[in-house]
């Protein structure tokens, strides 16, 4: 039989085990179902930090139509001689578009004027104002809606390219569609990263750096300008586009007039972009003008910054008129881009694929292509033999327009055709053994296109203006170097240094080879990768200078601000730096003022234990 003492006790725990089944509920409904909910509703409603559930980076679905002339059996009139030409007779202020690769007509545009210029740029500033102060989230997502616009719509962009530049469309899937969603991707992954405020290691100095912090502020510079070139009329212009506005700029694009109607469009595509996501439309805009009127543009006081994308003498009439508002230019320019063989070269057969496509992509109109294929001698006879015959088999055409299979397009305009058959004619004339083409195709199915006959000219030698000259077409140049520093003398031999590649078995040797090229740019075992990865590309010599690309082609378009701040632990305490008495104005003892920048001097920048230690009490004293 239980007592009464025994029985208290079970009560007890009874009540105890109830009082723990019921906290252990209570708990388990708070942390399964109060905490999330706080959570999400903080994630939510609260934080400006993007997340899943506020989807502030998530991309918005873009429509924008697809021009009748990038469809496919579209029927354009075509031009015929004289009037085939970007120039129209009677009609100065007219730029002409028409396919390169047909002769088919895309339309008329009037040059933008010095006053629609003025206009362009001031509505850039207006708009740049309030965009300077945007989210990085808001950015991205930007370019995440240009992004899947680019995914969905990949084969109507590359038709756009190609109408308009005349390649095909393998050239502007991945000259022009892979390598801007690459440049897109990029920034959405590193871009803010680069662009955040970077913290600096302030003063050297033992007493200032106790007190002081250093960062560099990256703050967007206002309208800038991009000046592109023609060869790939979507990739060169958004390049600069989405840089500039992810870092907070404005910009005026100014795309050469054998573009305009591809560049509309693409320029179109992007106002959609900013027009679906609430934001300013003129935060882009768009100018082209023959030659004559460019100077008003270049030198612009309203324009921050300058790319230049192009040749060498308009570079030098860039930088004149940008001179007169010391506006800072960034120019890439051509290149004769090499490719050095080692003898140590195992898959021959794989290399001439890198060659053919380095070379011949977009008819060779590729300011980093393959110009010169520098090559030992073990493998040189061989490779020309699998090149030889890979090059007779190119086949020319327009394939938007027909079923058969292409494998190179046209030429922007025939006017340089009669320059790259003299250098061809030199280089044979001083003992270069032309084995293929050399001289413009006329094609049977559009005698009015661009087209000039795959080229492969070998044994040249550094005599010949081949060797020395950018060709800019579709011409494979073979040249033999006995020894590795021979090769190295040959591609360091011209005034252009954009880039290179070096191939072989040996990596050390490869390395070592990469490490004496004069050059921007290097690949090894590779062609071009360089460019893919997002590093700041740009030229050395007389290819040009600055870069654009990566993070420095994003910090390149912002003011480096340097900002300096006392330490966080001092500010909490309200301390503040000051000037010492000493030093004060006006100075009331020159021996002490000067006792106490000495000692200043000794104590923050001496090695000497004991020195620094006299110094500072030197300094508790006033500097006496």
């Amino acid at each position: 039989m239980l007592d009464l003492a025994e029985t208290a006790m079970i009560a007890i725990n009874l009540d105890f085990a109830d009082l723990q089944w019921q906290y252990q509920i209570s708990t388990t409904f708070f942390v399964c179902v109060i905490v999330p909910m706080i959570y999400i509703t903080y994630e939510k409603y609260i934080t400006s930090r993007p997340n899943k559930y506020n989807n502030l980076e998530a991309p918005r679905k873009l429509e924008y139509a697809i021009p009748n002339e990038a469809k496919p059996h579209w029927k354009g009139k075509r031009l015929y001689p004289p009037s085939l030409g970007i120039r129209i007779a009677g009609e100065a202020d007219k730029i002409q578009s028409y396919c390169p690769a047909t002769g088919q007509y895309l339309g008329a545009f009037s040059c933008i004027s010095r006053s629609e210029m003025d206009a362009q740029i001031s509505a850039a500033a207006v708009a740049q104002k309030e965009w300077s102060h945007s989210s990085f989230a808001k950015r991205k997502q930007l370019l995440r809606t240009l992004n899947q616009f680019i995914m969905d719509n990949q084969e109507n962009i590359a038709r756009v390219a190609c109408r308009d530049s005349g390649k095909t469309k393998l050239d502007a899937s991945m000259g022009e569609v892979m390598v801007t969603l690459e440049k897109i991707s990029w920034i959405l992954a590193h871009g803010e990263k680069a662009l955040r405020p970077s913290a600096r290691p302030g003063p050297s100095s033992l007493l200032m750096g106790l007190m002081k912090n250093a960062e560099v502020r990256y703050e967007p510079l206002g309208v800038v300008s991009a000046i592109v070139s023609w060869n790939y009329p979507l990739h060169n212009l958004i390049g600069p586009v989405v840089a500039a506005l992810f870092s907070g700029n404005a910009i005026v694009v100014k795309c050469s007039e054998q573009v305009v109607w591809s560049s509309s469009w693409f320029v179109g595509m992007i106002r959609a972009a900013l027009q679906l996501l609430d934001l300013s439309e003129d935060l882009i805009q768009l100018c082209y003008c023959f030659p004559e009127d460019a100077e008003y543009f270049t030198s612009h006081p309203g324009l921050k910054h300058i790319t230049f994308i192009g040749s060498k003498p308009v570079a030098h009439k860039v930088l004149q008129s940008a001179s007169k508002e010391l506006t800072p230019c960034v120019i890439e320019l051509g290149g004769k881009d090499s490719v050095l063989v080692m003898d140590d070269i195992v898959d021959v057969k794989a290399l001439s694929s890198v060659i053919m496509r380095g070379t011949f992509q977009s008819a060779g109109q590729n300011c980093i292509g393959i110009e010169r294929v520098i090559c030992l001698p073990r493998v040189y006879d061989e490779l020309i033999s699998i090149l030889n015959e890979r090059v007779g088999m190119l086949r020319l055409g327009s394939d938007i327009d027909q079923l058969d299979e292409i494998d190179m397009g046209a030429m922007i305009s025939d006017n340089r055709f009669d320059q790259i058959e003299e250098l061809v004619r030199d280089a044979v004339s001083k003992g270069a053994r032309l084995l293929h083409g050399g001289k413009r195709f006329h094609h049977p199915n559009y005698p009015q296109g661009h087209y000039f006959a795959p080229t492969l000219l070998v044994d040249v030698d550094i005599s010949m203006r081949i060797s020395q000259e950018e060709v800019f077409g579709p011409v494979l140049t073979m040249m033999k170097a006995e020894t590795v520093e021979e090769a190295i003398a040959i591609s360091n031999s011209t005034e252009y240094g954009l880039g290179n590649s070096v191939f072989g078995k040996d990596f050390k040797k490869c390395d070592a080879v990469a490490r004496e090229l004069e050059s921007g740019n290097v690949a090894i075992n590779d062609f071009a990768t360089f460019y893919v990865c997002q590093l700041p590309f740009g030229g050395i010599k007389k290819s040009g200078f600055g870069k654009f690309g990566g993070e420095e082609g994003l910090t390149g378009l912002c003011n480096a601000k340097a900002v300096v701040m006392d330490k966080p632990i001092l500010r909490a305490f309200g301390i503040k730096t000051a000037i010492p008495p000493p030093i004060d104005y006006p100075i009331a003892d020159d021996k002490k003022a000067w006792g106490f920048v000495s000692s200043l001097n000794t104590a923050s920048y001496d090695t000497r234990f004991w020195r620094v230690v006299n110094a500072i009490k030197k300094l508790a004293k006033g500097g006496a």
